[in-house]
């Protein structure tokens, strides 16, 4: 198999089978949520509209929807996307069980434009999804086909140079910048790490650069940037909770970034 050019089907295959194991986990907490409808963190809500309600909404790799329901519930009009068809299948029956209104599509993000025809006020992305993606610009072209005049994208991601670690963050293992595909084949997942599954499937790094030149050369202009030295999941090894859902690497401290935010108006 062309791996770069066939890297949708394995990471769709990678995302179906961890879903399974997801939507079971105490990580996710499927049962928890279903009571309060919030799954959002500070960083991002920090960057929301004070009053999102009646807002449009479009989630980009939403996986099994609890940002997006949690969306809903603050009253905006919520379509999440989804490349795995289990993911969407689970956020259908969450968004049933909390009795949430979104609008959920199983496709590829490059190819929504072919599945979608409407303008939103707001695009959000959060926590590990643009390294599932080769090309930057076509992800902030994306990004601003379905943003409104005026209409904000609101993004927060890991750090890359979380990305240069290796699993132990004890050595640097990678490029902070992207240098092609990287194949890998990872025992567990980060929300259930004892878990008996072995999988493949294919990233990208991206530098910061990358990542503002994109959105930058698709007329989205850079409004707010925030770096943050913790995680507010904890989806590494060997972390510390130093605050309640705040979470470093222990031996690292405040050393590194581990996130970082951005919000983009479409001018």
């Amino acid at each position: 198999m062309d791996i770069e050019n066939n890297y949708i089907i394995l990471n769709k295959a990678a995302w179906n089978a961890r879903t399974e194991f997801h939507v079971n986990s105490d990580f996710y907490n499927w049962n928890e949520f279903v009571k309060t409808k919030s799954s959002l963190k500070e960083i991002e809500t920090n960057l929301l509209p004070k009053n999102i309600k009646g807002k449009t909404v479009l989630h980009l790799q939403c996986h099994f929807g609890q940002d997006t329901l949690s969306i809903a519930h603050l009253g905006a009009k919520v379509t999440g996307v989804d490349l795995s068809d289990k993911a969407i299948e689970m956020a259908n029956k969450l968004a049933l069980e909390t009795q949430l209104d979104a609008n959920f599509i199983c496709c590829d993000i490059y190819d929504l434009p072919n599945h979608l025809n409407e303008k939103f006020d707001i695009v959000f992305t959060t926590y590990g999804t643009i390294g599932w993606l080769p090309d930057l610009n076509k992800w902030a072209n994306v990004v601003q086909h379905f943003l409104k005049p005026g209409g904000e994208l609101i993004f927060a991601e890991f750090h890359p140079v979380v990305w240069m670690f290796d699993y132990d963050f004890k050595s640097i293992g990678y490029s902070y910048f992207n240098f092609g595909p990287i194949v890998e084949t990872v025992g567990g997942t980060y929300a259930k790490p004892d878990s008996n599954i072995e999988l493949q499937d294919v990233s990208w790094n991206h530098a910061l650069s990358e990542v503002f030149t994109s959105l930058l050369n698709n007329n989205l202009q850079i409004a707010a940037f925030n770096e943050f030295d913790y995680s507010p999941y904890n989806c590494f090894k060997n972390t510390v909770e130093f605050k309640k859902g705040k979470f470093k690497i222990a031996h690292l401290t405040s050393s590194i970034p581990m996130v970082y935010s951005i919000k983009a108006i479409k001018v």
